[in-house]
């Protein structure tokens, strides 16, 4: 079963990553990337999609032109989960911005 990740263990995590926050009014965690153009975010988002399908854990986000709004949250746990840590790592890694 999958848990939920301590106060102590997020805030250690999020340290680590760089732009996420604590989402307001909700166990989530958010960022915004920005790329240059349209092609390249759906590309970032379209590797993202085949890790999540990999993973069994997908975003919720939301895109228009070159953003994309990301909110990760572990939906089984009730909250931000180890799965978390390694999609928002994983998002690092090939974001272009």
């Amino acid at each position: 079963m999958i848990k939920a990740l301590t106060k102590d263990v997020r805030a250690q995590a999020l340290e680590q990553l760089d732009g996420w926050q604590e989402m307001d009014g909700r166990d989530a965690w958010v960022k915004t990337f920005i790329f240059s153009d349209f092609n390249e975010a759906f590309g970032f988002m379209t590797r993202v999609a085949l890790f999540a399908d990999k993973h069994d854990h997908h975003p919720e986000w939301f895109n228009v032109y070159n953003r994309v709004e990301v909110t990760l949250t572990t939906h089984d746990a009730g909250g931000v989960s180890e799965r978390d840590i390694k999609m928002a790592q994983f998002m690092e890694t090939i974001a272009v911005s």
